[in-house]
């Protein structure tokens, strides 16, 4: 059974551990490889991190049976405006429909979203493809310095500008 709950600091090292698996898995989808096969998003592997983002944002893990098979971190932006910062799950678990679970779980709980935005790497064609699945358009891209990639934004719509 999948469900969603907010994070813990407690959760950080377990998600961090989860984290690092899922982004260091993109190496079969396009990620680029320093040679160790590791690479990721600044943070992805680190508890602190995952603590930081608890603080800044609403840190959502993703339940598997009740054991961390992922996590979502959402942040607020102008008014009825959000940022989806991060959407990670278990290689174990991909594939299976949590995905889209779990963004659906993310517009029910925000009901009065405008819009969400969000960033992607662009080497990364199934995530683009997730997205785009979900309705969101392709709006620019950049290059994330931090990152060293460039990366793709989009932006979803979910209710007429008021």
């Amino acid at each position: 059974m999948v469900s969603f709950k907010k994070a813990t600091s407690r959760d950080a090292e377990k998600l961090a551990s989860v984290s690092k698996s899922a982004f260091e898995d993109d190496i079969h989808y396009g990620a680029p490889d320093d040679g160790g096969g590791a690479g990721g998003p600044p943070g992805y592997q680190s508890p602190h991190w995952q603590r930081r983002m608890m603080r800044m944002g609403s840190y959502y893990k993703i339940l598997v049976d009740n054991q961390i098979a992922g996590g979502f971190i959402v942040f607020p932006g102008a008014i009825r405006e959000y940022y989806l910062g991060r959407v990670f799950i278990h290689p174990d678990f991909q594939n299976q429909g949590i995905g889209t679970q779990a963004m659906n779980f993310v517009f029910g709980e925000f009901p009065l979203a405008k819009s969400w935005t969000l960033d992607t790497p662009a080497w990364n064609r199934r995530t683009c493809h997730f997205y785009e699945k979900l309705g969101f358009q392709k709006t620019d891209t950049r290059y994330d310095r931090q990152a060293g990639w460039n990366s793709i934004i989009y932006k979803r719509l979910t209710r007429p500008a008021t």
